[in-house]
């Protein structure tokens, strides 16, 4: 793998993971029009880690809470019935309980659809419509109000409805982010609440994801380590940035500002499968 080829695709990643336009969609059409070879599988769980790490560090703060509370032996030291009410009305634990409910379906999606997506990654015609059908659910949210309910007031039903969204975003060409924060939106979550909760529900995800690729992975690691590195460090800093920049625009409620985007790129990857 050459250089310049790793520093392109941890661009693509970085931004493209975060930004609610689809990784795999972007994936696909660059591998298309511009006849990329398909990244090496380690170069893949490489840029993963990185976007990974890019989550953990911008949501430490959140992370740092769900730790303290989860091993404080005042949670443990109760009943069965005050721990059932402290992860209830806590709101780090009830977050980590709710990470825990949307990540069921998720799995449960991936696991079943996972075959049948790999196979969908060579339709660019299909990425292009999934493309269109992610723009139309950015465009949907610039409706939804401002307020909404926090944390505390999230249900098991608002965390497997993102959970579902989440799975089915393994469809190339739908954004995950974009998607899990719509379906936040359109459940009268708070903003800020949908897109922590989002992105904190893909940290589960991405692990999954680098767990499966690692076990279909084969032979010695990749020789080709400098690269390697330099695109998944790339894919960190990029992701970093690019989810300050989401947080930014949903926090305002623009987040359908890039579906116009969606569209263009959807009807682009449509016009050229004909």
């Amino acid at each position: 793998m050459e250089l310049y080829h790793a520093i392109v695709l941890g661009i693509v990643q970085g931004a493209t993971e975060f930004l609610p336009i689809s990784s795999s969609g972007h994936l696909v059409l660059l591998q298309a029009l511009f006849g990329m070879k398909e990244p090496e599988i380690f170069f893949d769980i490489a840029v993963h880690l990185g976007t990974l790490l890019a989550v953990c560090v911008f949501y430490c703060k959140d992370l740092k809470e769900i730790i303290v509370a989860l091993f404080s032996k005042t949670t443990w030291r109760a009943g069965k019935g005050d721990i059932l009410a402290r992860f209830s009305k806590t709101p780090p634990l009830r977050l980590l309980w709710l990470i825990v409910v949307g990540t069921i379906p998720t799995v449960l999606f991936g696991l079943a659809f996972r075959p049948i997506a790999e196979m969908l990654f060579s339709s660019i015609r299909l990425v292009g419509l999934m493309l269109l059908i992610t723009g139309i659910l950015l465009w949907m949210t610039r409706r939804v109000r401002a307020k909404g309910r926090k944390v505390g007031e999230l249900t098991v039903w608002d965390g497997l409805c993102v959970g579902i969204i989440q799975g089915l975003a393994i469809l190339p060409g739908i954004s995950r982010s974009g998607a899990t924060i719509a379906i936040g939106l359109f459940r009268k979550i708070d903003r800020e609440t949908a897109a922590r909760y989002s992105f904190l529900l893909s940290i589960p995800a991405i692990l999954g994801a680098v767990v499966l690729e690692l076990a279909g992975m084969q032979g010695p690691i990749s020789p080709h380590l400098g690269p390697i590195l330099s695109g998944a460090c790339i894919a960190g800093i990029v992701g970093y940035v690019a989810l300050k920049v989401l947080i930014h625009f949903v926090k305002r409620g623009n987040l359908y500002i890039f579906a116009p985007y969606c569209w263009l790129l959807g009807l682009i990857a449509i016009m050229c499968s004909l």
